[in-house]
């Protein structure tokens, strides 16, 4: 299989199958091997591929018209990307069960036979399994290699070592590309990863949906028009032309097929044309016939020129038609390797010959898990592999040696066939650094995520509808509950309590936020393993698609409540008082959503937010003063959300020198001498006033609001000091945010 493909196949097979919007240049003069001297560097070549786009297109902003390309100098040679990996170990810890024998491990039993005692590397506790073990073998382009196996035999984690997903350091062997070892950095530029659940936006029609992939992996250079063109190719090469204006759908939504969807997840992976494309059970979940139309998706992808590696549990006979290489594996050894034309003559060889009418990988797969449960398990059939590796071993190095090209060479001719058209202009040499780490600028990112996060909520009215509906209804509540407050020493209670809640309710309603990120989760891990965008690029939109719905609904809650509670200031009063509620909201909603990157699950997470609010609320100064706070806990005082916007709203209502609340026989109110006569008050006064030598009568300001704020210990930081507080509260939450993406996004095993 790996002779069918020759250079000048592969080129005329790339204008076919890839579309013409690409505007690709071929390599059509190559028809020498130069000497060592002669060859050309990787940046000369892509600095010529340069010079002539800016020919094409007069400044190098947009890709030209198709143009071939004359590069003298390099002879056509087959396999321009061959994927080495060799000796590949992976092994992990595990909770050993306690029982008699791993306590104790000497212990000889009733036959004689001794316990075996922990081996290397394990313990008492724990105990060592490999899921890798010694596996090796190539993957060339134009060609599709199938990992097969039953659950557990190690598929997912073979699929991840080759494609970076596991920790530097766990992973034992060598994954070279051409025979040089792969860089973290220049795997994530020319390859993609297409998950095995489809991680899309409910929300968004599936032509919009690859739009939005265009908008990240393709370079601001190319035109809107080009890219357009580019996702209107992809539909029909993905057989979604019928269900491009359709949306993606949940389940509340309905929306595109099973099949449809899948092929959606893998357009939204290949809109850049990568070289290399890894896939974790890309039929899972099918039907035969969409099983089917998926591969042959993956068969063309192939063809223009890439590496397709999958996993697949148990394909039909269709689909092994359109297979190139397998791998089948067994407790994360190696059964067989090779093409399945090959599986009748191996097995034949190994004395299970498969029968005409079987199919042969459900054959082989029977048998696997025949010697499985043997005794001697597959031990047999790997040792027969090695052996059966090792006679084609030598006819294969020699093809590669005649037929390899560098790593330098394979790129730069993919480069010119169309393929990572975001680093066709860069003159480096280093293969690593040949393309961008990013395809577009931080603010196009950022304007790129802020226009799906809004289109994707906009078609979901009802949740900012019930999130209006919440503070509208707690605001009417609030309204009619303490309806034009007085300003009696009754009325000075109310406000506090009315405060209080009003503050703590800003807080409670934010938690709505905290399974936004919880369900983008595993979408912005698979686009940002493979550098679709930066992950600051995701938090600052995050953060800018919020603050429009907080500001409305700030505006909604202050103008409920504000004069129908009767509160001081006027306009400016109000002013604040908005301002204070919008950055409530705001440092809320940074709170929540820096849990969300924190916590795994929704219900847990709401646990935590209403027990770390409550005490929030507990601390903040209402229930006690802070002078009556124990100095164990006074900390717990100062890390209160609530503190901050409870004791502004306070001095925006108490900060009027002029304005007073308790005045002569209103002293006596929330007294037990509260209920004597009006009189006998009166003379009560008249009492205190010749004790203390100050005349005291009934219109007498005993008590104004800096009193109140004095008595409720609001006297450290003025209004507009806890405004600022607040805001600095949040921007410090999406900071944790922010390192909460990039500790806990790596995506990668350990």
């Amino acid at each position: 299989m790996s002779s069918r493909i020759v250079a000048e196949n592969a080129l005329s097979l790339t204008n076919i199958v890839t579309p013409p919007y690409f505007d690709l240049m071929e390599l059509d003069d190559l028809t020498r091997r130069p000497s060592a001297g002669d060859m050309p560097t990787l940046g000369q070549l892509l600095k010529h591929v340069g010079d002539v786009r800016k020919e094409a297109s007069g400044d190098g902003s947009e890709t030209p018209v198709h143009h071939a390309l004359d590069i003298p100098g390099i002879e056509p040679r087959s396999l321009p990307f061959v994927l080495s990996f060799s000796n590949l170990t992976y092994s992990i810890k595990s909770r050993r069960k306690m029982s008699l024998s791993s306590i104790f491990p000497r212990r000889s039993n009733r036959l004689g036979a001794v316990a075996e005692a922990p081996t290397v590397g394990e313990s008492m506790f724990t105990r060592t399994k490999t899921l890798l073990n010694d596996i090796s073998g190539e993957a060339r382009d134009g060609e599709i290699m199938a990992v097969l196996g039953a659950s557990g035999s190690g598929k997912s984690t073979l699929i991840d070592a080759l494609a970076n997903r596991i920790a530097k350091g766990s992973l034992k062997g060598t994954v070279a590309l051409n025979g040089e070892a792969l860089e973290s950095r220049l795997l994530k530029v020319i390859s993609a990863y297409v998950m095995q659940d489809d991680l899309l936006f409910p929300m968004l029609t599936v032509e919009e949906t690859l739009m939005f992939a265009a908008e990240f992996r393709l370079p601001r250079t190319l035109s809107k028009s080009k890219k357009s063109a580019r996702v209107q190719a992809l539909i029909d090469q993905l057989g979604l032309r019928n269900a491009a204006k359709t949306v993606i759908g949940d389940e509340g939504h309905r929306g595109v097929s099973g099949g449809e969807r899948r092929r959606v997840s893998i357009g939204t992976d290949i809109i850049h044309d990568p070289i290399l494309l890894f896939l974790d059970e890309p039929t899972s979940g099918l039907d035969s016939t969409s099983a089917y139309m998926v591969v042959k998706v993956l068969q063309r992808i192939a063809q223009s020129g890439s590496i397709v590696i999958m996993s697949i549990h148990q394909p039909s006979y269709r689909i092994l038609g359109l297979l190139d290489r397998m791998i089948f594996l067994s407790r994360g050894q190696t059964v067989y390797s090779g093409s399945p034309s090959q599986l009748p003559l191996y097995f034949s060889e190994f004395g299970h010959p498969i029968p005409e009418t079987d199919n042969r990988t459900e054959f082989a797969l029977d048998l696997i898990r025949e010697l499985e449960g043997s005794p001697g398990g597959t031990k047999s059939l790997v040792e027969f592999n090695k052996s059966w590796q090792s006679m084609t071993k030598h006819h294969q190095e020699k093809e590669e040696e005649r037929n390899g090209l560098s790593l330098k060479e394979a790129i730069s001719a993919s480069i010119s066939r169309g393929k990572l058209v975001s680093g066709a202009s860069n003159t480096n040499p280093n293969p690593s650094s040949m393309v961008p780490t990013f395809a577009n600028q931080f603010w196009v990112e950022m304007a790129t995520l802020s226009k799906r996060s809004f289109l994707n909520s906009r078609r979901m009215p009802e949740l900012i509808g019930i999130r209006l509906g919440t503070v509208m209804v707690t605001g009417f509540i609030l309204a009619t509950m303490f309806w034009q407050l007085d300003n009696s020493p009754k009325g000075v209670q109310e406000r506090l309590g009315f405060f209080a809640f009003a503050m703590s309710t800003t807080f409670y309603t934010t938690a709505d936020a905290l399974p936004v990120f919880l369900q983008e989760r595993y979408i912005f891990m698979r686009e940002t393993a493979y550098n679709a965008y930066r992950r600051l690029s995701y938090l600052v939109s995050h953060a800018l698609v919020a603050l429009p719905a907080l500001a409305f609904l700030s505006l909604a809650f202050a103008a409920a409540t504000f004069w129908a509670v009767g509160l001081d200031g006027g306009i400016s009063g109000f002013l604040f008082y908005f301002l204070i509620i919008f950055a409530s909201f705001w440092a809320g909603n940074s709170f929540v959503t820096f849990l969300s990157g924190v916590v795994p699950h929704v219900m847990l997470g709401y646990t935590i937010v209403v027990a770390i609010l409550a005490y929030f609320l507990l601390f903040s100064g209402f229930f006690i003063n802070r002078d009556r706070i124990p100095s164990y806990w006074i900390w717990f005082h100062y890390l209160s959300l609530v503190k901050y916007p409870y004791e502004a709203v306070l001095q925006n209502e108490f900060d009027d020198p002029v304005k007073c609340f308790v005045r002569g026989v209103q002293i006596f109110d929330n007294t037990p001498l509260g209920s004597v006569p009006e009189p006998l008050k009166v003379k009560l006064l008249e009492t205190m006033s010749s004790t203390l030598g100050t005349k005291i009568t009934t219109s007498t300001c005993l008590t104004t609001g800096a009193d109140i704020l004095q008595q409720n210990g609001v006297t450290d930081l003025t209004k507009w000091n806890c405004f600022w507080i607040t805001v600095a509260w949040g921007f410090f939450f999406r900071f944790l945010f922010y390192l909460s993406l990039l500790l806990g996004s790596k995506n990668k095993r350990r």
